[in-house]
């Protein structure tokens, strides 16, 4: 009796142990925590809130630009939310480390920074140039020995006039070089005096110049070429490769030039089709 008892228990305990591998298998195949994968649904863009044409604030408190237009355009072809992250632009790789954001996605330097970051294709041309008060006498490069000068902190012309294999000889005749938090502060200083030129992306600087009227000028003379594209944490090339087709996508149907014409930077466009 005692071996039919312990047969039977045995029986019970096998049927048990294949029924637990039945539901670990069902949950596995259907995303579950056995090692399914989850769908992404939502898609965070770290940016610089203070950085038009390409991410700001609009007169209605929303943020908008041409890069967060682009993501959006992306997110609505993936079924994803777009989740607008802004961020001070010298924290960009802690949010980005820390997984507070998925990428930077807002007029983003590739050049020099190629093996830091995992990128998208290139999109976007850009030039680092000089804005000047029209009235300041500064007509060339050489005209800015001697004077204060302001940048966005940690920007890539910040870089560009810091560097030995860039523009730091030319860096290196100012008297200053002030630091800005964004360029809507150095504007601020630069109209008030406080500063005697801004060193800026070009893209940027057309926006400022539109918007406040005649007063600024741009010096023939650049400081660099570069490139923008989204940054992504190294290694993560799924994202990228997704967001790097989706553009393609966008530039074939028109999407992409209609967005950049509406923020006037059509002719900065460098990204090019299959």
């Amino acid at each position: 009796m005692k071996k039919l008892l312990s047969l039977a228990l045995c029986a019970i305990l096998m049927l048990t142990m294949f029924a637990g591998c039945g539901d670990t298998a069902k949950d596995s195949g259907n995303g579950g925590s056995a090692g399914g994968t989850e769908k992404r649904t939502t898609l965070t863009v770290g940016f610089d809130a203070e950085y038009p044409p390409f991410g700001y604030m609009d007169e209605n408190g929303d943020y908008t630009g041409f890069d967060l237009e682009l993501a959006e355009a992306v997110c609505k072809m993936e079924g994803w939310t777009l989740k607008k992250n802004p961020i001070n632009w010298d924290s960009k790789d802690m949010e980005l480390d820390s997984g507070s954001v998925d990428c930077i996605w807002n007029g983003f330097t590739i050049n020099g920074l190629e093996d830091k970051y995992t990128w998208s294709d290139a999109y976007c041309d850009n030039s680092q140039v000089i804005v000047v008060a029209k009235d300041s006498g500064i007509k060339a490069f050489a005209d800015l020995a001697g004077k204060k000068v302001g940048v966005q902190a940690a920007s890539a012309a910040y870089k560009v006039l810091t560097e030995e294999d860039q523009q730091k000889a030319l860096g290196d005749t100012f008297g200053e070089l002030q630091q800005f938090k964004d360029y809507n502060a150095a504007f601020t200083d630069l109209t008030a005096g406080g500063i005697d030129a801004l060193a800026i992306d070009i893209g940027v600087a057309n926006y400022q110049l539109k918007q406040r009227g005649e007063g600024f000028m741009i010096l023939d003379e650049h400081l660099n070429s570069e490139q923008y594209g989204v940054g992504f944490k190294l290694g993560n090339t799924e994202l990228r490769d997704i967001v790097n087709a989706d553009m393609k996508k966008l530039l074939a149907d028109g999407t992409l030039m209609q967005l950049a014409e509406k923020y006037e930077i059509a002719d900065m466009i460098c990204l090019k089709a299959e």
